[in-house]
């Protein structure tokens, strides 16, 4: 069952981490993500840059809207994901329980939901 982890912490929290406890933090990532891979868990995943980075794009009445910056202020901002391949949300929440960036912030775990041509759910 496929299922993604995604990373959730305080960008202004994170930038008052010196350069070597981000370095530290991201060969963390970096050993987790391979960890990950070599037992077959994780398909993918990225790092994403912070939310000044973001443009949030919304299509209304075949109108397009463009806005800089993330969608809606919160206390938490996305700041990656894992994509995993379990058997179970046993297994995801092992699995994401590894994830450095957990220590400062938060992971989501959740389902992914396969499109298909017909006899869609919407939950």
């Amino acid at each position: 069952m496929k299922y993604v982890a995604l990373v959730y912490y305080d960008e202004s929290k994170m930038k008052a981490l010196t350069q070597d406890e981000w370095d530290a933090l991201n060969r963390e990532c970096i050993d987790c993500g391979e960890s990950l891979r070599s037992r077959n868990y994780m398909i993918g995943g990225e790092a994403l840059l912070a939310t000044q980075a973001a443009t949030t794009l919304r299509v209304r009445n075949g109108k397009v809207d463009i806005t800089d910056g993330p969608f809606a202020e919160t206390k938490e901002q996305l700041a990656g994901f894992y994509l995993l391949d379990v058997r179970d949300l046993n297994e995801a929440i092992q699995a994401a329980s590894k994830i450095p960036p957990a220590r400062y912030g938060s992971v989501e775990i959740r389902p992914v939901r396969e499109l298909q041509d017909d006899n869609n759910e919407g939950d």
